[in-house]
This record gives C-alpha cells, structure tokens and sequence, in this order.
C-alpha cells in the first residue's frame, strides 16, 4: 500500500504541466489573413474525421507553406496524449503533422501522415478537399478511409485498441495529473468509427512562409513540444 501511495505522490508532484501560450497571439513572420499563401493554406486545410469519444481537444493548429517546395505543413496541438501523460519530464501535449501537396492549379495531388513514427502517403489527385481519420487518445492521422491491411505490421489499429485495455494502468496514471478518460468503454468498430466533423481552414493559428518553423510553433504551441520531423 506504501508503494502505492509514494508512486501516486511521485505522479502528482512531477506529471508534466502544459504551458500553451494564450491568444491572442503575436507570431513573427506570420502572413497575414489576406495574403495568397494564407488563403491557400485556409482552402487546403484538411477536415478532420474525429473518433466520437475523443476526450482531449484540439488546442491550436500552425500551417506552414514550404518556400521552394509545393507543400503545406499542418501542425495540430492536441491537449494531450492518453497513454503516457504521467511520466516525469515527458511532453505535456501531444503535437501531430500532416503535409499537403498540390499542383500549379492549387489543387491537392498528395496527402503525408504521421502515423507513430511512419508516414504514410496517400495519392490524392481528383479526390476533392484533403480529409483525415484522428485515432482515439493517440490521434494518429490517417488519409480518409485507410484500408487498415495496408497499414505497418506492427502498427495494426487492432493492436492499439488491445493497448486501451492492456495500458489501463497508464491511462489511470495519467488521470492523477490530469482530467483524462478512465478508458476506451467501447468495442473494436467503435474505435474504427471516425463520425465527428471538425474543418480545420477556419481554425488555424497561424500560417508561416518557411523551411524551419520551429520558432513559430513555439509561440503557438508554447515549450516544451513534440518537434515531429518538418517535412516528408
């Protein structure tokens, strides 16, 4: 019982805190509202396919328009991460990225993901605006109707709903640092299912011009964050 109650003090005394910088914000070498990349940011921004039972919400989103390249970098700050949040030191939200391609004519030709550690990629000529599935409590981002056999061996969506039961003690630690869900309470179709509507092009923070944007995404997401790789 001891044990059990020193681990619970050490969790509450050392869980990380975010520290998400409040609005509104000054971003240098933000473009403003009417400037051409902004607009074009805004009209490829995906809709997001979010699981139903999502606990954490969508704090803050970057896009970032590559200078030579035709691709747009979108950044999204969840508030947090179910699995994990207890860990001393760990960061305190979870940050995700997807990127955009498109044609001269601004159309959108490719969709990049970052699912755990892999991207994915995804033809998306003529398949009209840019949409993404978000994981449950891990938000991993998946092209708009995945076929899940194509997805890594070991990064299966069957075996991170297994964790959702295994990792229940995790998912417990994480509660005594902050309001999160006590569990996955549903079954595997459930979890598949990606039902709430969320646009993205009338909910970004700020839009930058550059191939390092790390600055930037500090004044928005605040420090410490996630640093996921800039570009596929």
């Amino acid at each position: 019982m001891r044990v059990v109650v020193g681990l619970a003090l050490l969790v509450l005394g050392c869980g990380p805190r975010a520290h998400i910088p409040p609005r509104p914000l000054v971003v240098p070498g933000g473009l403003a509202a009417s400037d051409s990349g902004a607009i074009l940011a805004r009209a490829l921004a995906p809709l997001l396919y979010v699981q139903r039972d999502e606990w954490f919400p969508l704090e803050r989103i970057v896009a970032v328009l590559h200078p030579t390249r035709r691709i747009i970098a979108y950044h999204l700050l969840w508030k947090d991460d179910v699995h994990g949040s207890w860990i001393p030191f760990t960061v305190p939200t979870d940050e995700e990225v997807m990127w955009v391609g498109y044609d001269s004519t601004r159309a959108p030709t490719d969709i990049w993901t970052y699912w755990h550690g892999t991207l994915l990629h995804t033809d998306w000529r003529n398949s009209g605006q840019v949409a993404i599935d978000v994981q449950w409590g891990k938000h991993g981002s998946l092209p708009h109707h995945t076929i899940e056999s194509d997805l890594p061996r070991l990064k299966k969506l069957n075996l991170f709903y297994a964790f959702t039961w295994i990792g229940l003690p995790d998912i417990w630690l994480g509660d005594l640092t902050r309001r999160g869900p006590l569990c996955f309470c549903h079954g595997y179709g459930r979890y598949r299912e990606y039902t709430k509507l969320m646009p993205t092009g009338n909910r970004l923070d700020a839009v930058v011009r550059t191939e390092d944007a790390t600055d930037a995404l500090a004044d928005v997401f605040g420090r410490p964050y996630s640093k996921k790789r800039p570009w596929p």
